[in-house]
């Protein structure tokens, strides 16, 4: 008899390891609190409208990627999906003058030089570093000891790449992010470079995120997060998958040492196996003794949360004229708690009808920030509702100014605080990524703890700073390792 595994979580990193181990021949079973796949690559649907709240671009859609062969192996993509990689990447509004970041960094570049002359020095060497992690791809490792059909092995390329970004990461994380910003004497690009940094992140992110959408990577599949969840959901079912949803683990029965099942309500799950992908920093409650591991401690001292305020908007406008990415600066600033916004990013979906209805546009704006406390302060005070309100009221209030044609055709607003992704998704603090800090270890943690047997990790925090394909890689990881522990041969990507 194969295997008995029980996946906690059906996200995207569940929905992986579920496919991986159904292909190696283990009996899975997937335990999914939400009613449908996903976990935060997910979308949802509001008086007609619908709302991304997950995928923006995603890291492998190129074909030339290695991971791309992983996407197509949990069904993911596949040759009937369309990848949109729209241009400019990025628009600007400054004071009516558009300035852009396109996905070519040849195009970026000279677009910059005809705006700002005076610049050239500093939009060559911004230019140049995106130049340099440009050849970058998230590489596919098989684990040491494990048995497979087909040995994954990075190109020596690939290896290069590498150390030439950990080259460019020790050189600029000597320098602040104002001290970068302010060697731009153009005020409209230092605005457009303030309005895509952090203080805490600095310049790394800009930089390496740009070196991907430059590669020809970081398309948008067709329908975004819920067909592509979806997709992934079908294919471990199609493989003789189960998932069980709306459907909750409350603990991981652990007996000498070893895992044997699986308590859910009034269920008892037997088991050989047991593979969490919820969030690392918040599985103590599915252990009867609180967790004990070297890199699960660094992990909880290291992680800088990344978490947001999604604010999701109906117009009864088409509003394609506008691009698909826009920022501009407010005239007045936003606040929420201790965080000020002077800019706003816009995600207008008005070019793809999946999201609206014809004549109509689905928008969503993203403020990040730690507004964490806050927002359970507002919630125990009794003005969850309302400070929502004044959010969704403030942005509609900063888009109608900057684009006349939503003036009082605003159909539906939606606002989703860290507290909904921690209620839907039991994020710790609802946070969705890990932040990369210039003091962030770009590693990758061990998907076991010593002493524990039969137990596997992946998830969105087991390789800063997470996101889709660490998703995606670590739900492969923790079925290698399920592997290598069972001597069972791991069936690779072809």
């Amino acid at each position: 008899m194969s295997k008995k595994v029980v996946i906690i979580g059906g996200g995207v990193a569940g929905l992986s390891a579920g496919v991986y181990a159904r292909k190696c021949g283990f009996d899975v079973t997937i335990l999914e609190s939400h009613s449908i796949p996903g976990g935060n690559c997910t979308s949802w649907k509001r008086g007609g409208y619908l709302f991304e709240g997950g995928m923006h671009w995603l890291t492998g859609s190129d074909r030339k990627q290695p991971l791309h062969k992983c996407w197509r192996y949990v069904g993911a993509l596949d040759d009937s999906v369309d990848i949109h990689t729209s241009e400019p990447f990025i628009e600007y509004d400054h004071k009516g003058t558009p300035i852009r970041f396109y996905r070519d960094t040849d195009k970026t570049e000279k677009h910059w030089l005809e705006l700002s002359p005076a610049d050239e020095k500093a939009i060559r060497e911004l230019c140049n570093n995106i130049r340099k992690v440009r050849n970058l791809a998230m590489p596919v490792f098989d684990l040491r000891g494990v048995k497979v059909t087909k040995k994954s092995r990075p190109s020596l390329s690939l290896l290069f790449s590498g150390l030439s970004a950990v080259l460019l990461m020790r050189k600029l994380t000597k320098s602040s992010r104002d001290e970068f910003i302010n060697s731009f004497t153009h005020e409209g690009l230092r605005d457009l470079l303030r309005s895509s940094t952090t203080d805490k992140s600095g310049i790394l992110p800009i930089c390496f995120s740009m070196g991907i959408i430059s590669s020809g990577d970081g398309g948008f599949p067709e329908g975004g997060s819920l067909p592509f969840a979806g997709r992934m959901a079908d294919t471990f079912t199609g493989l003789g998958g189960k998932i069980r949803y709306k459907t909750r683990a409350d603990r991981i029965i652990i007996e000498n040492g070893k895992a044997v099942g699986v308590i859910a309500g009034d269920d008892r799950l037997s088991a050989d196996a047991v593979i969490v992908t919820a969030d690392t920093m918040a599985i103590d409650h599915l252990f009867d003794i609180p967790l004990k591991s070297d890199w699960l401690n660094e992990m909880r001292r290291m992680v800088v949360p990344t978490m947001c305020v999604l604010v999701s908007i109906g117009v009864n406008a088409d509003l394609s004229k506008y691009p698909k990415s826009l920022v501009f600066k407010l005239n007045k600033p936003i606040a929420i708690a201790d965080q000020t916004y002077e800019y706003l990013s816009v995600n207008n979906y008005a070019s793809d009808p999946v999201y609206s209805p014809a004549g109509k546009t689905a928008m969503t704006v993203i403020l990040d920030g730690d507004t964490y406390d806050y927002w359970k302060m507002a919630g125990e005070g009794g003005h969850y509702i309302s400070e929502k309100q004044r959010v969704a009221d403030e942005v509609i209030a900063a888009l109608s100014a900057q684009m006349p044609e939503m003036e009082g055709r605003v159909e539906v607003s939606d606002v989703a605080t860290p507290l909904t992704y921690e209620r839907y998704c039991a994020n710790w603090k609802g946070s969705w990524m890990t932040d990369m800090t210039p003091s962030t270890k770009m590693k990758s943690y061990p998907a076991v703890i010593d002493g524990l047997s039969g137990v596997y990790f992946a998830g969105h925090r087991m390789q800063p700073p997470g996101g889709l394909p660490v998703a995606l890689i670590t739900g492969r990881s923790a079925v290698q390792y399920l592997c290598r522990d069972t001597d069972t041969l791991f069936v690779s990507e072809e």
